[in-house]
């Protein structure tokens, strides 16, 4: 149902089915901000459902042709395809844009896909301090706050906006590509941060395992017990012992750990 609102006396009347593609289409033409459904919904007196089927009806008929219907978080316009953006740019005499770096599309990516997400949440799954991406993201105008997240600090939530669909070609959310079978931290939970410490005690079998093999090369001297007297006369003994030194000393980490 429309929104309860009173239409002018001079308002034209409702639009049949049939021609509601048609109409939304030239609506979407001539505007050059994205329009709700909303709004469609209160100017054409039509139901919120007619005018989503409507759009499905636009998009599809759009589908093979140098324009296509986006829908994002702003609303419904009509743009123009992908596979043509290097002749629009040239006709219109346009720079090229400006490419994101590694940074900023890592940065980006994380959001696309856990928005919403805290900043928190990103440089846990970056390792590394994002405020430079996040700030570039939205000067661009790619992502934006969405509110804040419960609890302590009310950290800003970051999501992508519609301006990130015509950066990339997308004609809706849904259209980004998915990830498979690669698993991600839901947000705000930096489970990155204990995959990472995980990570060092799964490394720690290679390092016990390490003396093994020094015992193996060091074999026919008498005295074992004390690699690290034996890596100092080794070094003093042959230039080359650096590389032995280094897998004799590799179980220090651990007993720093402890």
């Amino acid at each position: 149902m429309p929104p309860d609102q009173k239409r002018p006396a001079d308002a034209p009347p409702a639009p049949d089915n049939d021609l509601l593609p048609a109409v939304i289409e030239s609506l979407l033409f001539v505007s050059e901000d994205p329009v709700p459904a909303v709004s469609l919904a209160r100017t054409l007196d039509a139901s919120r459902k007619d005018i989503d089927r409507a759009l499905d009806v636009v998009a599809e008929s759009l589908a093979e042709r140098g324009v296509r219907l986006q829908i994002g978080p702003d609303g419904a316009q009509i743009v123009t395809s992908p596979e043509t953006s290097r002749w629009v740019q040239y006709f219109l005499g346009l720079e090229a844009q400006r490419r994101l770096s590694n940074a900023a599309l890592e940065t980006l990516a994380i959001i696309a896909y856990q928005q919403p997400v805290t900043r928190a949440t990103i440089e846990s799954i970056r390792g590394v301090n994002s405020d430079g991406s996040v700030a570039t993201l939205r000067a661009r105008g790619l992502v934006d706050d969405a509110g804040r997240a419960p609890g302590p600090g009310r950290a800003a939530l970051f999501v992508t906006t519609q301006r990130f669909l015509e950066h990339f070609g997308l004609e809706r959310p849904q259209d980004m590509p998915p990830l498979g079978d690669i698993e991600t931290p839901p947000p705000d939970a930096p489970q990155p941060m204990s995959g990472l410490d995980a990570g060092g005690d799964d490394s720690q079998p290679q390092e016990t395992d390490a003396p093994k093999d020094d015992e193996a090369t060091a074999g026919p001297s008498d005295k074992t017990p004390e690699p690290a007297e034996s890596a100092g006369e080794s070094e003093e003994a042959e230039p080359d012992a650096p590389d032995d030194d280094q897998t004799i000393a590799e179980p220090a980490p651990p007993s720093q750990q402890l």
